[in-house]
This record gives structure tokens, C-alpha cells and sequence, in this order.
């Protein structure tokens, strides 16, 4: 008796449940002649104009910086996201992502323009008023003008409700105090969004104040930029501490409601997530040429490394991974234009992106920790040159670890994407309680002895893996919720355990559905497409089931512990892939190609 799960809605962690259609999947292979045609604008910049400044980049020179972000500005790449009414190009999101993803071929100068076009620009977009619109977008749509945006601080880094930083009204000018920390592009940013706590001078009470955001140009008197941070990676962008002394602006310069700049921060992490996803796709991409290039050229034993298995299977890997960073990325991003279809109000804009806001958290985890393992086998196929710094491995994985800590800890995100789905789950917008009961009735249900027919369909293996992690997820969060009720969120590590077999199931859904839509479509990469999909399905299945595994023994004791178990072994049965093969092939081709195959 197979689960009977519930119709297909257009709601945010809706593929837990739904079967998902390919033909409705957006994907690299959706991308318009347009986007094409911006996403080799942006390589071209970014290849012939950046890398070749990499060593003044990397240096601080940010006199370097802010001529290559000018050069971006009059290429329109920094107006993508900003309306038309404001000197923007107000394209999809698709594009902006595509943008950002070209963009990442140095890290530290794809650092500095996300985050001058993303949560630098955006607050103003969506939260400005006419008048601030008028004054700052066109600046910051050719780059005359650079943004950055000013929320953590040495005591609330992921924990941004608790910021310390406070603003006083006096008359109609506000006056602030406090210090932020870690703040990317403040050595040369020209307009910073602040946030700070709004107190009356008679009662500071930091505890009953809200939080609210403000815009505060450079050469504000009291506003004083500290010294640049000397970090692991990404060292050529700037990262310094902002000192509000005194700092005293006019009311005018409030952005959008007090004591509602909660909506501003988290709104704003729901783009520089997906945007993050994209540009670490990028960056994985680079690193996996720059690898086979070496492993084209290096000989050992008498040939050419990449004829080595062992060389071959990390080439694969980085292959594998970089192809469902691409699926389950511009799947989302494609599912949030299609929602934003026909919204113009601002708020009605917020509201649709938050429906995605588990993806958005899905994409910045998975594919930061994606791009970790590809710089890894980068490093290691260039073995002792990847620790030498004149080598790009290296850089390359110095620069990767910091998008773990990027946008939200990688650690919050889990929490985030867990947190917002049993969330959903209890007040009914994502049916999963009714999943849950139908797969307990399926378990317990007395055996039909039916044999599952042989299919000829070339995915049915991994279409079955799907259908059984999912299973595998509704069993382990229906035995958590059992056990520790709405106590559940604070069970950290069963939560963390429950968002790993979430990124997984959506990563194999993503990769799964693109595979079948090229397939579809007699795409001459379908076979590729495929071979990819089957080389990462059981890494992903291991992880689901590790994940289902180590909640049932938090939850489960004896007897019942035993039962669990058993049912755990009937859902993770499946018949192995040749790997081995796969792997072969999909590093065949990626390194006849000498870069990512697709």
C-alpha cells in the first residue's frame, strides 16, 4: 500500500510531499537568450577585468576595487535589482543570480559586489522612501556610490535581536551610539543601513525597544570607520567595525517604519541566501577548471594524473555537487519569480519570497558546504601546490570557509529550515501531520506481499531512493515531535539531524527533476545529466538515512527501539549504484571538456 500524500500546492517545502513535475522545475537550460547574454557579460568582466587586478585586490588597493565595481556599474551589472524609475535595469531574480554566480570568479571582489548590489542596495529598494529612492539609487545603480550594510555586532552575530547599538530622537534628527562589527565594504562604502534600537533619552531601556534601521552617509559627523580586520580568507575585501560616537542624522534618514527593522534584516537574508547559493555555484566552478587544468598538465608515473581513478573520483565529485548546486539554486530562484508574478506592492513582494524562505536557507547551506568539498579536492589533486599560495587552490580554500559563517550561521540555517517546517506543520500551511499519520498506517499495515514491478524507466531507482527518504523524514520527525512535543525546538541536534535529511531530499528531488526535464527534451547533456544524478543519489540517500538513524536512537529505547530500527532497514533498502562507472564517466567528460561538463 504506497502513502497517499497530498495534492501538489504552490507553497514553500512543499516537495516533502509532493511529487514535483519536471516540466515546472526552472533550470540552467531555462536561461533566456537575454540571460545568456548577461551571464557572459559578467564572465568576460569578471575574467578579463578582475583576475588580472587579483594581486592589487588581494592587497587592499580599494582604490582597484571601486574602479572595477564603477566598470561593473556602467556594464549595468550593479543596476540589475534596482527599478528603472532609479537609472535599474529591474530584471528577475533569475538574473540577478546569474549575475552574482559569474561574478564569483575572485572571491574577495565577488564578496564586495554582492554585497554592495544585494544587502547593501535592497533595504533602499524595498523599505526606502521617494525622497531616499531619488537620492541614493542612481548613485548606487553605476557605482558612483558603494553600499554596505551594518547589523552584527561583537556581542549579536546570529543573534540580531539582541543588537546594542541604540538611536535617541531629539527633534528631528536621530542621534545613535554603539558599535557594529564585521561590516563588508565599510573601508570605502560611501552609504551604510544601520540598525539600532530606538530608546527614550528618559528610559534606555534596551530590552523594550525595537529595532530599527537608519541610513548614514560616510562623512557623518560621529560616524568613524575602525580598522581594516586581517582575516583567513577573502582578505582583499574590506571588513571593518563601525563606531557611532554621537552620530547624528535626520529623521528623514529613518528607513522605513520605527521599531520595524526586523522586517528589513530578515527579509533582505532571504535574497543574500539564494545569492550567496548562486555565487558559490560560480566559485565551485572555477575551482573544478583550475583542478583539471593541473591535472591535465601534471605527469606522474609516466602520465598525466587525470588518468588516475582516484583523481578522476574527485574530479566527478566536484562535478556531481556543482550539478545539483545549479538544480536545486535556480529551481528556487525560478520558483520565486513565478510567485512574484503580478506583485508590485512592496510588501506583497516580502510576503512571496518568505513563502521560500526554507529554500533560501536549504541553497545557502547546502551549496556553501558544497563548495567546501570541491576547493578540498582542489587543493588535493594540486596536492603540495595547493598549499602554495602563487596556486589558486589555495585561495580558493581560504576564501570558501567564510560562507559557512556568511548570511546566518550554517548551524542557524539548520535551525531555520527544521524551526520554519514543523512550524508550518503545527498551524496546518504544510500538511505534514496527515503525511505522517498516513505513513505510520502504511507501516504498521499487515503486509500486502506484493512485489514492486520492474520498470524500464532509466530513473527508477533513484525515483524510488526519493520516495523512501522522504519517508525516511516523515517517520524520524513524526517519532521526534512524539517524543518531545513542542519541547522539540529546543532539541537542537535532532533538529540539525531533521534539516540534513530536508537538504538532502531536496537536493536529490532538484537534481532528479532537471535530469528528467532534459531527458524530456533530448537534451545532447541528458545522458551526463543522468550520470550525474545517480552519482550523487547515494551519497545524498546516506545522509537521510544516517540523519533518520540518529534521531531514532535519541527518541526510541528497547523494544521500541528495536521495531524503529527495523522499519529504518525496510525504507533504506535499495540496490546499489555502479559508482565507480559513474564516476568514470562523469570525469571523462569534464576533463575533455577542461572545466564543469554542462
Amino acid at each position: 500500500m504506497a502513502t497517499t500524500l497530498s495534492p501538489a500546492v504552490a507553497t514553500g517545502a512543499s516537495f516533502l510531499l509532493n511529487p514535483t513535475d519536471p516540466a515546472s522545475v526552472f533550470t540552467p537550460e531555462d536561461f533566456s537568450d537575454e540571460q545568456q547574454q548577461i551571464a557572459a557579460t559578467a564572465a568576460e568582466f569578471s575574467a578579463n577585468e578582475v583576475l588580472p587586478a587579483a594581486a592589487e585586490i588581494e592587497a587592499k588597493n580599494f582604490d582597484v576595487t571601486r574602479a572595477l565595481l564603477k566598470k561593473a556599474g556602467d556594464l549595468g551589472l550593479m543596476a540589475v535589482d534596482i527599478p528603472e524609475a532609479y537609472g535599474g535595469l529591474a530584471m528577475d531574480k533569475v538574473t540577478s543570480a546569474i549575475v552574482a554566480d559569474r561574478m564569483s570568479r575572485l572571491a574577495s571582489f565577488s564578496v564586495a559586489f554582492s554585497a554592495h548590489t544585494g544587502i547593501g542596495t535592497l533595504p533602499i529598494v524595498w523599505y526606502g522612501t521617494e525622497s531616499q529612492k531619488q537620492k541614493y539609487l542612481p548613485k548606487l545603480a553605476t557605482g558612483e556610490w558603494l553600499a554596505a550594510y551594518a547589523l552584527s555586532e561583537a556581542s549579536s552575530g546570529s543573534d540580531a535581536m539582541n543588537i546594542r547599538a541604540r538611536a535617541v530622537k531629539e527633534g528631528d534628527h536621530y542621534v545613535l551610539n554603539g558599535e557594529k562589527m564585521w561590516i563588508t565594504n565599510a573601508g570605502f562604502a560611501d552609504l551604510f543601513t544601520v540598525f539600532a534600537k530606538i530608546v527614550d533619552s528618559n528610559e534606555p531601556d534596551l530590552a523594550k525597544a525595537k529595532m530599527s534601521a537608519f541610513l548614514i552617509e560616510r562623512n557623518t559627523p560621529g560616524l568613524t570607520v575602525g580598522a581594516e580586520e586581517h582575516k583567513l580568507g577573502i582578505r582583499g575585501s574590506s571588513t571593518c567595525p563601525l563606531i557611532l560616537n554621537d552620530c547624528r542624522i535626520p529623521a528623514e534618514n529613518l528607513l522605513g517604519e520605527a521599531g520595524k527593522g526586523h522586517h528589513i534584516a530578515f527579509n533582505i537574508l532571504n535574497i543574500g541566501r539564494f545569492k550567496l547559493g548562486a555565487a558559490c555555484t560560480g566559485g565551485a566552478r572555477t575551482s573544478l577548471a583550475n583542478a583539471i587544468q593541473y591535472a591535465r598538465d601534471r605527469k606522474a608515473f609516466g602520465k598525466s594524473i587525470s588518468e588516475f581513478g582516484l583523481i578522476q573520483q574527485k574530479i566527478a565529485d566536484a562535478a556531481a555537487r556543482i550539478y545539483v548546486a545549479e538544480s536545486m539554486t535556480y529551481r528556487t530562484i525560478g520558483a520565486i519569480d513565478a510567485a512574484l508574478a503580478g506583485a508590485e506592492d512592496v510588501k506583497e513582494i516580502q510576503k512571496r519570497i518568505e513563502e521560500y524562505a526554507i529554500e533560501c536557507s536549504i541553497i545557502k547551506v547546502w551549496v556553501s558546504e558544497a563548495l567546501d568539498a570541491v576547493v578540498d579536492h582542489a587543493v588535493q589533486i594540486f596536492a603540495g601546490y595547493g598549499y602554495v599560495e602563487e596556486y589558486p587552490a589555495e585561495r580558493a580554500y581560504r576564501d570558501s570557509r567564510i560562507n559557512r559563517i556568511f548570511e546566518g550561521t550554517n548551524e542557524i540555517n539548520r535551525l531555520i529550515i527544521a524551526g520554519f517546517v514543523m512550524k508550518r506543520a503545527m498551524t496546518g500551511q504544510l500538511p505534514l501531520l496527515p503525511a505522517i499519520k498516513a505513513l505510520t498506517d502504511e507501516l504498521f499495515a499487515p503486509p500486502s506481499f506484493s512485489s514492486e514491478e520492474d520498470s524500464d524507466d532509466s530513473f527508477a531507482r533513484e525515483t524510488r531512493m526519493l520516495a523512501n527518504a522522504k519517508k525516511l523524514f516523515l517517520f524520524a520527525a513524526g517519532s521526534s515531535s512524539q517524543k518531545y512535543m513542542a519541547a522539540l525546538a529546543d532539541q537542537q541536534e535532532i533538529m540539525a539531524a531533521l534539516a540534513d535529511m530536508i537538504l538532502e531530499i531536496y537536493a536529490l528531488d532538484s537534481a532528479l527533476a532537471r535530469a528528467r526535464k532534459m531527458a524530456a527534451g533530448k537534451s545532447d547533456k541528458s545522458a551526463l545529466a543522468q550520470s550525474m544524478t545517480q552519482l550523487y543519489a547515494p551519497a545524498a540517500f546516506n545522509i537521510i538515512e544516517n540523519g533518520a538513524r540518529q534521531i531514532i536512537a535519541a527518541v526510541a529505547e528497547g523494544d521500541m527501539l528495536r521495531t524503529q530500527m527495523a522499519i529504518l532497514r525496510r525504507l533504506a533498502k535499495h540496490e546499489p549504484a555502479n559508482v565507480i562507472s559513474l564516476s568514470r564517466s562523469v570525469a571523462r567528460a569534464a576533463i575533455d571538456r577542461g572545466q564543469y561538463p554542462l
